[in-house]
């Protein structure tokens, strides 16, 4: 019998990761696809799951039909919403077994293992996750623009809110604003056209030249990045209260973010153990049939 084979991915609102190993725990590939955010539907999501489990497969020089030999945990931006994860589950899919959970789930796995603690996850969206034995707690992270404050979806919507600001004369311009202004060339209603139809991967895009900008002091830059950080502290705060004692920062934002943290939270804070990838495989083992672990 062909060894099983155990796919782990990480779908978020930017970009979705997939890794797959063996029975071993060895890695076999990587592969890397669009988002996969069920909030914009499961149709989307799966597409860029398959697409990265393709990739996987081609790089490691299996046959795309060990597929149904792989058991899988797909941790999907939008599963925590109780709607969307039935839609999700009832989606047909080819994997001998699967596990559907949310991104944060396997974050917070990744990083502590079979330990209680928290995380922050600060990437395309926000969200605070934690547990403590069969307890799971969640700060946050409704969906942007409703919530995931402090995210870089947040960060780059401000940042084009005060373009418009500066060019009504309300704020003074910066080397941020009329830089993301050029690329709209030099016109409001192109911000305002863009926006109507813009994600949240489309706003975080513009976070990156926030956290470029702050870096060299610009002045919104710094102001947005020590707004986004209150939000931060605050869902750090939160999982303080439900006294997790080990509090994990994950996420594409996360390096950016820390230096503006508070002393105080940052005192809170421990290194992630493995990342969300790391989380799902986990997942994806435990999930598996006691017969396919042992083959």
């Amino acid at each position: 019998m062909n060894p099983s084979l155990f796919l782990g991915v990480d779908g978020g609102g930017t970009c979705c990761r997939a890794r797959l190993c063996d029975s071993r725990r060895q890695k076999l590939s990587e592969g890397e696809a669009g988002p996969a955010n069920l909030r914009f539907g499961v149709e989307e999501s799966f597409a860029a799951v398959m697409s990265a489990a393709r990739q996987c497969f081609a790089e490691a020089r299996l046959p795309i039909q060990r597929l149904n030999q792989t058991s899988a945990c797909l941790a999907l931006a939008g599963a925590s919403e109780p709607s969307y994860l039935a839609a999700a589950r009832a989606y047909p899919h080819p994997f001998g077994t699967v596990l559907i959970t949310t991104d944060a789930h396997a974050a917070c796995v990744g990083a502590h293992g079979e330990r209680d603690g928290g995380i922050i996850v600060a990437g395309t969206g926000t969200i605070g996750w934690g547990r403590i034995g069969s307890r799971r707690y969640r700060v946050g992270g409704w969906g942007f623009p409703v919530s995931d404050e402090g995210s870089g979806a947040w960060i780059g919507c401000e940042a084009a809110r005060r373009v418009l600001w500066a060019h009504d004369g309300r704020i003074a311009w910066s080397g941020l604003l009329r830089e993301i202004y050029a690329d709209f060339h030099g016109d409001p209603h192109d911000i305002v056209r863009w926006m109507s139809a813009a994600r949240p991967r489309d706003f975080g895009r513009l976070a990156k030249d926030v956290t470029v900008h702050a870096l060299d002091g610009d002045p919104v830059a710094s102001e947005l990045m020590r707004l986004a950080a209150t939000h931060i502290e605050a869902l750090a705060m939160r999982l303080d209260d439900f006294e997790m004692k080990r509090i994990a920062l994950v996420g594409g934002l996360a390096a950016a973010i820390e230096p503006w943290l508070s002393a105080e939270v940052r005192r809170l804070l421990v290194e992630p153990e493995g990342d969300a990838l790391a989380g799902a495989l986990h997942l994806a083992m435990q999930s598996a049939p006691a017969n396919v672990l042992a083959s």
